[in-house]
């Protein structure tokens, strides 16, 4: 197994991609840590990696609050041993709404999630590998929305960019560590983010639906953690501080 003893924190493991990521992990031999805000979800996805002879945990995690964020690497260090795989999943979309539009207290809540949450526990888990003298691993669940501006609102498309900022210096800064950082970007994928979308944006839909009907096609939460898993293993240990785009060649085109 390509994991085999390793132990991964996934955040936003409830659903979607999350879900199939824990779930391929877990498959793939690792001790996952399902961090999610909604527990009972995260509760309901654990069990049935254990019935399936995995070995998981959750724990409730907000990532827009900082305890909840330290909490989860604490978590994993505390029953596990150590920390090998950060996967940073959870996100949330705006309302497609463009500048003239959008609030700050929208902003400040996608910027929490989207961004601030990620770089703390980057944070707290390269902190806790150099500390250790360890190696580690991080996958930031990105979009194609952080390549280009015409897939969601300005708060999402922003927070995304940065993002992708976040991994490639990470990656860059600690490369002579042992530490690898990279990022998935995906294209329309079938998962719940939608209901994170409120109060949409007539004109924001209208711009972005001109990108968004030249999708190929949707694609499955599985196929997401199959390059997750890819970037865990030893099979991309040559590749660090990229983004790696799955979207059935949706921004080929432009």
């Amino acid at each position: 197994m390509k994991l085999q003893e390793k132990v991964a924190i996934v955040t936003g493991a409830a659903s979607g991609m999350g879900k199939a990521i824990a779930e391929l992990y877990a498959k793939e031999g690792a001790k996952v840590v399902l961090a999610d805000y909604n527990l009972e979800g995260a509760k309901a996805v654990s069990e049935g990696i254990v019935k399936n002879g995995g070995t998981s945990i959750a724990v409730k995690a907000d990532v827009s609050k900082l305890e909840d964020v330290e909490n989860m690497i604490q978590t994993a260090v505390d029953e596990f041993g150590t920390l090998d795989i950060l996967v940073n999943n959870a996100g949330i979309m705006d309302g497609f709404e463009p500048v003239g539009e959008i609030t700050d207290e929208k902003w400040d809540r996608i910027f929490d999630v989207n961004l601030k949450g990620v770089m703390r526990a980057m944070r707290k888990a390269v902190n806790y590998w150099l500390e250790n003298n360890k190696q580690g691993i991080i996958i930031n669940t990105i979009s194609t929305g952080g390549l280009n501006g015409a897939h969601a609102g300005v708060a999402y498309v922003a927070s995304k960019h940065a993002l992708v900022g976040l991994t490639k210096n990470t990656g860059f800064m600690y490369a002579q560590k042992g530490i690898r950082v990279n990022g998935i970007a995906p294209g329309a994928v079938e998962t719940n983010i939608g209901a994170t979308i409120t109060d949409v944006s007539q004109l924001g839909m209208e711009r972005a639906g001109l990108t968004h009907k030249l999708s190929p096609r949707s694609g499955k939460p599985e196929e997401i953690a199959q390059v997750a898993l890819f970037l865990a293993s030893d099979e991309s240990s040559f590749i660090n501080g990229t983004v790696i785009v799955a979207d059935a060649g949706w921004t080929a085109a432009f």
